[in-house]
């Protein structure tokens, strides 16, 4: 199995999961907040057409994760997968789209992958994010949850790779420019991790299989790639796991990830 980033952060998400061979390869896209010239571009960099999608799954109805994820999918028709609360809060936007529900707890089969989705505390209808496994591995990914829960740490335990958000760093959000509230809002329990809360979830799960772990969704303006990959460095006390920072303008490109 192996997965690479079209690109991470607020302008834009989208994560490609691919398991397999040739002509019985399965590729699934998690989120796609480009519109469709910029994915199809984003896409060809990483060696893919539209037409290598067997789906697209999606995490939450916010436009940096959502909003190109219908056009797309009506123009190369591409299925999509949603939580219900999800598709309340996008539904005007589905005409026309193969749309199938999903929830935590609920495991889905696309081809040779398996995705099973779990709740995660964020702003939004009914957020949820994924593991994904081809049967001999596992990725976790986790961005946009506000703080740590039981819950996820339990479903992150024991992959093989993982794509954790460390958003902000906690001083320089104080020290930003942006409005009190949009501060309380990224800093609250319902908006985003910290790195500071990233490298706490991290510490927390069982990392017996953990090969790689991948920052994702860092704040260009109350961020840095060296302060994310310091907190987790912190938090696996040295030796570990290969870390890497995705980026907002060219993600991140194809990772194995080895049995």
């Amino acid at each position: 199995m192996r997965f690479a980033s079209l690109g991470s952060g607020s302008e834009g998400n989208a994560l490609l999961i691919s398991s397999g061979a040739g002509a019985s390869r399965t590729t699934v896209m998690l989120d796609c907040g480009f519109g469709i010239k910029e994915t199809e571009r984003r896409l060809a960099r990483l060696g893919m057409l539209p037409g290598d999608l067997n789906g697209i799954v999606v995490t939450h109805e916010h436009s940096d994760h959502v909003g190109g994820v219908f056009k797309f999918a009506r123009r190369h028709r591409v299925p999509v997968w949603l939580s219900f609360g999800t598709w309340q809060a996008v539904q005007r936007d589905c005409h026309g789209v193969d749309i199938a529900l999903c929830r935590d707890g609920d495991r889905l089969a696309i081809g040779d992958l398996e995705l099973s989705p779990y709740t995660v505390p964020h702003d939004a209808r009914e957020p949820i994010q994924y593991v994904i496994s081809d049967g001999r591995v596992r990725l976790g990914v986790l961005t946009d949850a506000g703080q740590s829960t039981p819950h996820l740490v339990q479903s992150l335990g024991g992959c093989d790779a993982l794509v954790l958000e460390c958003n902000h760093d906690r001083a320089m959000l104080a020290s930003s420019s942006y409005p009190y509230p949009l501060k309380q809002r990224i800093g609250g329990a319902y908006g985003h991790l910290s790195n500071d809360t990233a490298g706490e979830i991290l510490a927390l799960l069982d990392r017996s299989r953990l090969q790689r772990i991948v920052g994702a969704h860092l704040s260009q303006q109350n961020n840095t790639p060296a302060l994310a990959r310091q907190a987790l460095e912190g938090a696996l006390g040295g030796a570990g796991p290969e870390i890497m920072i995705a980026c907002q303008a060219e993600g991140f490109d194809w990772i194995d990830i080895a049995a």
